[in-house]
């Protein structure tokens, strides 16, 4: 690891001690102030450099979201065959000029550094000179304490090894647990911010089921692994941390993802400042929802007596409605009883007629073969 990565020590080395440097005219040469604004320093340094590398992070993730629902059709097609796959989601790569790589590339770049820092690090706890920290340098840093931590030491040191660098074991863990639960939330609010207001909402891939769960899973890696690492690199991570954040709040705001709420939310101040060229059907149409919405009319609240006034008033007018149904009921009754009769006799009068030009009596069977009679009625 020395050897392969030991150009970077010199790097490292030699940027911290340049910022040190500056700092010494403000501050104590020996104090965390120094030190830890040097490390501070470092870490926006190596971030600027790496803001190229960051936009097309940006792109690549876009992309990656923008093609699930393709992957996903790919994969269901042939599931079976996955070489045939492969094939199909490299070529679906280069059609759109989409890198998966791309979305790791400021991770992937700013690992080397950070093991660097660490590297260089464990060697002034150690006692030893690294790239540009000679002797003098080496005795300076391993004074400098950050609210009582010194840089070098980590949360599970022994008591006697913090003691020898002139603090005490409660004030490094209680600084190292601060500067880990920091860290923690930063990287989870920055995975929450990503997920709430950066994603579109119209599509449905398993890409956000994994980046909800990333957020979640992340922060508790950040939280074990924070422990084995001296209070310098928790310094060092927890500045990229919040760096992180602001860059993606700032890029959230100005060039936000397409049908997410932080799109929406740009679009209707762009529109209130009068910047916002638009279709003018779409325009049309808003007003005429504004409008629908202005003119529907809410319930007014009524007091307790307006209420019963309401409520007795249609009861009045309903009894009254049914005196005038009842009376109107009794005048046509004794019509509807004579037209019942005439209709009565009318239908007697036709059966009659009906019975003699049959040729027999009422109730008398019609002429033809007759059941004979049971021998007990004989």
């Amino acid at each position: 690891m020395d050897t392969i990565l030991g150009p970077l020590y010199y790097a490292v080395s030699w940027i911290i001690v340049q910022f040190h440097s500056l700092y010494s005219l403000v501050f104590n040469k020996d104090s965390g102030w120094a030190w830890g604004l040097s490390i501070v320093s470092l870490v926006v340094l190596i971030r600027i450099c790496l803001i190229p590398l960051f936009v097309k992070q940006i792109k690549a993730t876009r992309n990656m979201q923008a093609l699930q629902p393709k992957m996903k059709a790919i994969q269901e097609r042939y599931k079976s065959d996955k070489q045939r796959q492969s094939e199909e989601m490299m070529k679906l790569y280069k059609e759109t000029g989409t890198n998966p790589l791309s979305s790791c590339l400021p991770i992937l770049a700013q690992s080397p550094f950070f093991i660097s820092l660490y590297q260089v690090l464990n060697h002034i706890a150690q006692g030893k000179t690294v790239g540009f920290i000679d002797k003098e340098l080496l005795d300076s840093a391993r004074q400098a304490h950050i609210f009582g931590a010194p840089l070098s030491v980590k949360f599970l040191d022994s008591a006697a090894k913090v003691e020898s660098l002139g603090a005490t074991l409660t004030d490094v863990r209680v600084v190292t647990i601060i500067m880990i639960v920091l860290m923690s939330l930063s990287q989870f609010y920055t995975q929450r911010q990503l997920m709430t207001k950066n994603v579109d909402l119209s599509v449905k891939t398993p890409f956000m089921q994994q980046q909800k769960m990333l957020m979640y899973v992340f922060p508790v890696i950040f939280a074990v692994i924070g422990i084995n690492v001296p209070a310098g690199v928790l310094l060092y991570w927890l500045t990229t941390n919040v760096w992180t954040m602001g860059q993606q709040m700032f890029v959230i705001r100005r060039n936000p993802t397409p049908g997410s709420l932080a799109f929406k939310q740009r679009q209707d101040r762009l529109r209130a400042k009068g910047k916002l060229k638009e279709d003018p059907a779409e325009v049309e149409a808003r007003k005429a929802v504004e409008a629908a919405r202005a003119k529907r009319q809410q319930p007014k609240r009524q007091t307790k007596a307006k209420r019963q006034v309401a409520g007795t008033t249609p009861a009045a007018s309903d009894a009254a409605s049914t005196d005038s149904t009842a009376s109107a009921a009794d005048e046509q009754k004794p019509s509807l009883e004579k037209k019942q009769g005439e209709s009565g006799t009318d239908a007697k009068a036709a059966g009659g007629a009906k019975d003699d030009k049959a040729g027999g009596k009422p109730g008398q069977r019609k002429s033809g073969p007759q059941r004979p009679k049971h021998p007990s009625k004989k």
